[in-house]
């Protein structure tokens, strides 16, 4: 793994965790699950580990998917510049990135 890929997983799984350095969105599917769905959603996928070849091709950590409530989730974060216009010309530069982690249904991607 390069130094750039291990950098962007740290502040991947950093931001995933703690919600700082970006902004995190749920899409109407989930928002309209329960509260305590939502809820335990939000953890899951703030403690969410099960990275794999298939799910984390790059070693990013920027992508997960898991089943709960008889619901599929995805989350994926995208890198933008500090305007939130254009994609982050460096995602490992956190000076000109800001992240944003997308919690959706399977069936909303």
């Amino acid at each position: 793994m390069s130094q750039t890929t291990a950098t962007i997983r740290e502040l991947n799984d950093s931001f995933r965790k703690s919600g700082a350095g970006g902004k995190i969105l749920i899409t109407d599917g989930v928002g309209n699950l329960e509260e305590a769905m939502i809820y335990q959603i939000l953890i899951t996928v703030f403690d969410y580990d099960d990275f794999t070849e298939s799910n984390d091709p790059y070693g990013e950590h920027d992508f997960g998917n898991f089943k709960i409530g008889g619901e599929t989730i995805f989350w994926k974060i995208d890198y933008y510049d500090n305007d939130f216009k254009f994609g982050s010309e460096n995602p490992a530069n956190p000076e000109i990135t800001e992240r944003v982690l997308t919690i959706m249904l399977a069936e909303e991607y």
